[in-house]
This record gives structure tokens, C-alpha cells and sequence, in this order.
């Protein structure tokens, strides 16, 4: 994929979901070294992404952490991932990677199944503040 940052990893995330543009506002605030980048799954960029690491949008209920040309992570090895890149306390956080994974993507699945019951639904895609359009691709 061209056009991608260098050496920065690409969080895909559900643009219309709260607790999805929670949790990016969560990240940028702790993503001290600069290692993220975000991208909407609706948006071309994200369709692009997908398409690339051959994911199907329909197929597909969670984010995705990509490392262009290292990886990519779903479901709860993404939140996982994530949480280790942010260092410091966070990085705390990958001590639940010894819950198996077939259990943590199932607790995974049932908070995106209801994600939009519990936290609401924006009618569209969130808009970067001028200060924060940079970490937005």
C-alpha cells in the first residue's frame, strides 16, 4: 500500500460508533511516542486497507490494528496490540493476553454486538480538530 505513513501503525475503526470514537480519543491522548494513525472503515482509505490485507467490511465487526507490512490484528489481539504499544501502564493491559483468545474475541464480540444499543450512533464520521487532523488519514 502506498501513501501510508512510514513506521506508523494504522488503527481501522467504526466512524458512526461512540464507544469506537471513545476509544480513539482515549488512544491519541495516551499515544505519547506518535505510533498511531486512524482511519475510519467507511472511508475510501479504510475500504482500501481492508481490501488490501483481504478483509471484507461485511465480514468484519471490530477493529483492526495494521502494521503495513509487518501484520494486522482484529477483535481483541488488536485491542491487546494496542494497549502494548502505548507503553507505560497501559502496556499492563497484555497481561489479559493469557485469557485464550476464543474467550476474549466471544467478550469481544458481545460488546460490538451491543455497541451501538449501549453507547449510541453518530450520524456520521467523526471530524478531526485542526490540531488532531494530522493523526488522521
Amino acid at each position: 500500500m502506498q501513501n501510508l505513513p512510514p513506521n506508523k501503525k494504522i488503527i481501522l475503526f467504526d466512524g458512526v460508533c461512540n464507544l469506537c470514537d471513545s476509544a480513539v480519543q482515549f488512544v491519541i491522548q495516551h499515544d505519547k511516542k506518535d505510533v498511531f494513525r486512524f482511519v475510519a472503515l467507511q472511508s475510501d482509505l479504510g475500504q482500501e486497507i481492508l481490501k488490501h490485507i483481504g478483509i471484507n467490511l461485511k465480514n468484519i465487526d471490530s477493529v483492526i490494528l495494521y502494521e503495513p507490512g509487518v501484520a494486522y490484528y482484529y477483535k481483541s489481539s488488536a485491542a491487546l496490540q494496542i494497549a502494548r504499544s502505548l507503553g507505560g501502564f497501559w502496556h499492563l493491559g497484555s497481561i489479559f493476553r493469557i485469557v485464550p483468545t476464543g474467550i476474549s474475541n466471544q467478550l469481544y464480540d458481545y460488546i460490538a454486538k451491543n455497541r451501538y444499543k449501549w453507547y449510541g450512533k453518530k450520524e456520521s464520521c467523526l471530524i478531526p480538530t485542526p490540531e488532531l487532523k494530522s493523526k488522521f488519514l
